[in-house]
This record gives structure tokens, C-alpha cells and sequence, in this order.
């Protein structure tokens, strides 16, 4: 059962990385309550056996806690990395040679260390850029023998083990999907993970190959995750428009980004990746760094308060949470925080319902029904918007423009409302399986009434479909008042 206080009046949706800090029920039964809406099982860590039982644990709290969570299962992607040092790492001092070595077998030094990635000497050449742990190193290559690559390095620093490596501008060849992704797609389908996130796509293939193979491997239980695509190569920006035809949303990861592309660069991609997302009618979900310092302090900088907020005004679905929530000291506060500003945030953004629909064409009924119940609920003063829906289809579209008014997805269907758990300003509830569409009408109204979010009075806006229980067969729309 969903009960009233989890129906806060946040639009955007709180991604929240399980780990050590956060793997305990009680913590995580806390963060729930705090508002997190999606609860990201990072495969880089752990075990199959771990992410099945942390799966079992987030839907055993959230039922507790009687609220709808997506489970969203994030794949490594390819491991492009350092190897090992015999101390566990060296201090590279400004304009010292230091070799990558494909070959090399024993521990690193401060002369080199060997790579995980063994296709790097033929990635690079003389006068690329290298950037290893998230660009805080800087090495030039100055040439490749063999399986050895030469180098001088630009800003030094402090090398540790399986540091990852990054080239300036893109370039590095390696694959999005391992075969240790593949194997970590069965094990996410069979816990039947809400949504899959790839790692490093390059191009729309990569993206149409990991839902194949998600899509076979969830066959037993006829699941269809969502598939999100992590955007963190150079490569993906010119694809982006492909990507996301070819995937059901995106992460904006800003690490590896920042990385290969310039820190400075990132702002506007952001931006631009976010409104791209909501044109396309997907998913945007904005990642990397976003409260880092409360991996430590109890409280966020300034600039992390800003840097959520302008997320939230950029129109994403979903700001996400990393090492805050999984090994940081204050994951509970963290996840307060956030909510508190994404709230705040909201309160300023403008309602263009009028300009956005300017010359705009709607060539489906059902997404034709969707945009005129927003419109017609901005100008009716509704106090809701209810989308019966069988795939959460309709309250996706609805969800891609900014309206001041609650959209609630009801659907019958437990895949649809995990899935809407993500959608921005969509409440998911679940509720019985109707064949007559009066009854139907008429359960969502009692729903709403139980739950004081209508009152007598209140005039709300409703979808559904005639027949029912069609996925993409909604064809009508009522505007209702509570008697």
C-alpha cells in the first residue's frame, strides 16, 4: 500500500547508489523515506549473488515503506585502467618518462606500471594527451614500441592501482559491452532490474546490442528493461541523437565526460543533452559529483546547491547520487538535502505550456490525448492530472513539460509503475485491473479522494483508453469535478 506522505510534491526523482553505508534495511528504509525515488545497483562492485540479494532487499523496503522504487542495475562497461604497484602507488613528478607497459607482469613503479586495458598501444600516438585518475595526471605520449607506451608527464601527481585512463578528445577503441556486462545482464534480468544502464557507448549499436541481449535473457520472466545510456565518450556527443532513438533515456556522467571532452565544456552539453532528452520523449538523468563533499561533511558547498538546482531548471528527470549515498558518512542527510533543493528549484521554473506547443504536430491519438490534458489542466486550474495507463506511456509524455500541476500514472500493472517511479512530476500508483472504463473512472477518483489529494470541488483531468487495457490505446479525455 502507498501511503499519503510519500507523495511529496518533488517533480524531480533522487537516484540513489546502494554500497556499504547504505546496504543496511534500516538505513535504507531511511533513504526511501527521504525521498529517494530509483535505487542504482552499481555493478563495477560486488558479486552476482550480492546484487540479487541487495534487489531482494531495496523491493522487501520499499514495500515496507509503501512506496513505489525503481531498480535501476548499472553495468562497469570496459575496465580502461592502470594495473598495479608494488606499494600501491608513486608520486609521478613533473617531466619524468613514465612507460605503460601491455606486456609488463610485474608490479608498477615510478618508472611504469602495467594496463588492464591491453589495447592502448595502438589507440595512441606521438603528441596525444592522456588523463588518468579523472584527469587529475597528464601524461603526452611521446612514442609506442611495441606493447610500450612512452611518456612524459605533463602534471604529476599521486598514482594509485587500477587508476582509470582517459584520452584527450576520445579515440580509445574499447568495447561498451564485456563479456563480464554480459554476464551481469543475466544476472540483472533475473532479478528483473527496472532499468539497465550501459557503460561507454559510442554508437546506437551499442546500445541496440545490450537491449538484445537484455531482452533474450529476460525472456523467462517476459521482461523488457528500460535501457539508459551512460553518456561518457567524447564519441557519444556527435551520436547523441542516435543514442537516444536507440535507447529509452540517458545519464549525463560527467566524469569521464568532463574527462576526455574539458570540464568546461560540460555545462553546455549538460544543457543540451537534457533538452534533446525531453524532445525525444526520454529519459534525462544528471550524474557525477553532484554532493560530493557530503561524502565527508554534513552539509553541501554552495556550488553543489547550485549545481543540483540548475539540473532541476535544466528540466532533468532525475539527479543521481554515487559514493554519497553508498560510502559516505551522511547518506540519509544527503538524499534530504537534495530533495530540499530540487523543491526549491522547482518553485522558480515558468510554465510555457502555450510556446512549447507552438507549432507542434502530434502524429499519435494517444500522444495527442496526453498534450491536450496538460494544456487543458494548466488553463482549468486542475488539481490533478490522472494518466490511466497500461505501459506508462501516456505519463511519459506528459511528464516531458514543465506544469505546475501532479500527474498521477494509475496503471495495473507493478513493471509500469516501477518504470514511472523515474518519470519527472509522475506519481505511480497501483491499482485494480478494470475491463468497463466507468469503473475505472470512478476507482481513480475514490483513489484520489482517499488520499486528500482531491476534495469536493476539485476539477481534475483524466486519460484512458476505450477499450481498456491496450498499450498506446488512449483516445479519451475528461475533465471531471469532485462532488
Amino acid at each position: 500500500m502507498i501511503t499519503l506522505e510519500t507523495f511529496m510534491p518533488r517533480a524531480t526523482k533522487i537516484v540513489a547508489t546502494l554500497g556499504p553505508a547504505s546496504s543496511d534495511a534500516v538505513v535504507l528504509e531511511r533513504l526511501l523515506r527521504a525521498g529517494v525515488d530509483v535505487v542504482r545497483l552499481n555493478f563495477s562492485h560486488g558479486t552476482a549473488q550480492d546484487h540479487i540479494n541487495r534487489a531482494k532487499l531495496v523491493r522487501e523496503c520499499a514495500h515496507r515503506v509503501g512506496k513505489p522504487v525503481a531498480l535501476m542495475a548499472d553495468l562497469q562497461g570496459p575496465k580502461i585502467r592502470v594495473g598495479k604497484f608494488s606499494e600501491g602507488k608513486v608520486m609521478l613528478e613533473n617531466g619524468a618518462a613514465f612507460v605503460l607497459d601491455g606486456d609488463r607482469t610485474e608490479l608498477g613503479d615510478v618508472h611504469g606500471v602495467g594496463l588492464d586495458y591491453k589495447e592502448l598501444p595502438r589507440d595512441v600516438r606521438p603528441g596525444d594527451t592522456l588523463l588518468l585518475n579523472d584527469g587529475l595526471i597528464v601524461l603526452t605520449v611521446d612514442r609506442v614500441q611495441g606493447e610500450q607506451v612512452h611518456t612524459t608527464v605533463k602534471i604529476g601527481g599521486e598514482l594509485s592501482n587500477n587508476k582509470g585512463i582517459n584520452k584527450q578528445g576520445g579515440g580509445l577503441t574499447a568495447p561498451a559491452l564485456t563479456a563480464k556486462d554480459m554476464d551481469d545482464i543475466k544476472t540483472a534480468m533475473s532479478f528483473q532490474c527496472d532499468y539497465l544502464a550501459v557503460s561507454f557507448p559510442k554508437s546506437a549499436t551499442d546500445m541496440e546490442m545490450a537491449r538484445q541481449l537484455a531482452n533474450v535473457a529476460g525472456e523467462p520472466w517476459r521482461h523488457k528493461p528500460a535501457m539508459i545510456a551512460k553518456i561518457e565518450r567524447s564519441e557519444a556527443i556527435p551520436q547523441l541523437e542516435a543514442i537516444l532513438k536507440a535507447s529509452d533515456g540517458i545519464m549525463v556522467a560527467r566524469g569521464d565526460l568532463a574527462v576526455e571532452v574539458g570540464n568546461a565544456a560540460v555545462p553546455a552539453l549538460q544543457k543540451k543533452m537534457i533538452r534533446l532528452a525531453r524532445e525525444m520523449d526520454k529519459i534525462a538523468i544528471t550524474a557525477t559529483q553532484m554532493m560530493e563533499s557530503m561524502i565527508h561533511n554534513p552539509v553541501p558547498t554552495r556550488a553543489e546547491v547550485s549545481d543540483v538546482a540548475n539540473a532541476v531548471l535544466d528540466g532533468t528527470d532525475a539527479v543521481m547520487l554515487s559514493a554519497e549515498t553508498a560510502a559516505g558518512k551522511y547518506p540519509v542527510e544527503t538524499v534530504e538535502y537534495m530533495a530540499a533543493i530540487a523543491l526549491e528549484a522547482e518553485r522558480a521554473e515558468e510554465v510555457r505550456l502555450d510556446a512549447d506547443f507552438t507549432n507542434k504536430k502530434f502524429a499519435r491519438i494517444d500522444q495527442s490525448i496526453a498534450m491536450a490534458a496538460l494544456f487543458t489542466a494548466h488553463h482549468q486550474g486542475c488539481k490533478a492530472i490522472i494518466a490511466l495507463t497500461d505501459s506508462g506511456s501516456t505519463a511519459l509524455w506528459m511528464s516531458r513539460y514543465n506544469v505546475h500541476v501532479p500527474i498521477f500514472g494509475l496503471t495495473s500493472k507493478l513493471r509500469s509503475q516501477a518504470r514511472m517511479a523515474l518519470y519527472r512530476n509522475v506519481r505511480p500508483l497501483l491499482i485494480p485491473e478494470f475491463s468497463d472504463r466507468e469503473q475505472a473512472l470512478a476507482a481513480a477518483e475514490k483513489e484520489l479522494v482517499a488520499r486528500s489529494v482531491l476534495r469536493p470541488g476539485d476539477t481534475y483531468a483524466i486519460t484512458c483508453g476505450e477499450p481498456m487495457g491496450y498499450p498506446g490505446g488512449t483516445n479519451m479525455l475528461k475533465v471531471c469535478r469532485v462532488p
